[in-house]
């Protein structure tokens, strides 16, 4: 994996929006959270935040302003393989940028469909596990943000806390085990189809330009391009 991939955005960058519902299935159980993924209000509300948040196309060259047409192609059969368990992420499009303190780090860039089905994935899960988060953590949580984290050291300090430590885990992504981490996220979530895409995600390769583009983590799969002619629709989603 990257040293940085490009994250999808939670509840706090899509202010005045209401959170997805359909978390869990009537019953109160999440071993069929797929179903609350696809479900239409969700996947509508992924898609107004991806288009909103703009971004890089990824190794398939599609942008934000064609994903909607995009989405009428291809939305069909990649529904049908996320319900049978056979979907598999496209590579992430590895790009340097340049460090403050010097040298370069990777930036990861998924194509704007694997941002879209990122999203749906976290509306869904957010409402399952960020009530367990420490009420000191403030990043990419819904309704929290930097400007809180601040206020609050401020009141430590006025409280006489004379210490604020900033420190930063080398590559933790990088090197973080799946199988604990997957394990840890099974506690909560219970459908294996929304595992499996979550293990295919921490798991999809890395294409780099090292004068040509190549992969360095080998898949087997693929997806067609963005059609050359658009097609006129109400919603692709619904």
């Amino acid at each position: 994996m990257p040293d940085d991939r490009v994250k999808p955005e939670g509840p706090p960058q899509a202010p005045s929006v209401p959170p997805a519902s359909g978390t869990s299935t009537p019953d109160g159980s999440t071993d069929r959270l797929m179903e609350a993924l696809l479900d239409e209000t969700n996947l509508k509300l992924a898609l107004q935040r991806v288009r909103a948040n703009k971004g890089a196309s990824g190794v398939d060259g599609v942008t934000t302003d064609q994903f909607v047409d995009y989405l009428w192609e291809h939305w069909p059969t990649i529904r049908a393989q996320l319900r049978a368990g056979t979907y598999y992420p496209q590579p992430i499009r590895g790009v340097e940028i340049p460090k403050p303190s010097g040298g370069v780090r990777m930036l990861g860039i998924p194509n704007v469909v694997e941002r879209f089905i990122q999203q749906a994935v976290l509306q869904i899960l957010t409402p399952l596990f960020d009530p367990g988060f420490s009420d000191s953590s403030f990043g990419f949580r819904p309704g929290r943000s930097a400007h809180q984290a601040v206020r609050q050291a401020r009141r430590l300090a006025d409280n006489g806390a004379e210490w604020v430590v900033d420190l930063d885990l080398e590559k933790f992504f990088d090197r973080i085990n799946h199988d604990i981490l997957m394990a840890r996220i099974a506690r909560r979530v219970k459908d294996p189809q929304v595992l499996r895409l979550i293990r295919r995600y921490l798991q999809a390769g890395l294409m780099v330009n090292d004068g040509e583009w190549g992969l360095r983590t080998p898949r087997a799969r693929s997806r067609p391009r963005l059609p050359s002619q658009p097609v006129a629709r109400k919603h692709p989603v619904g």
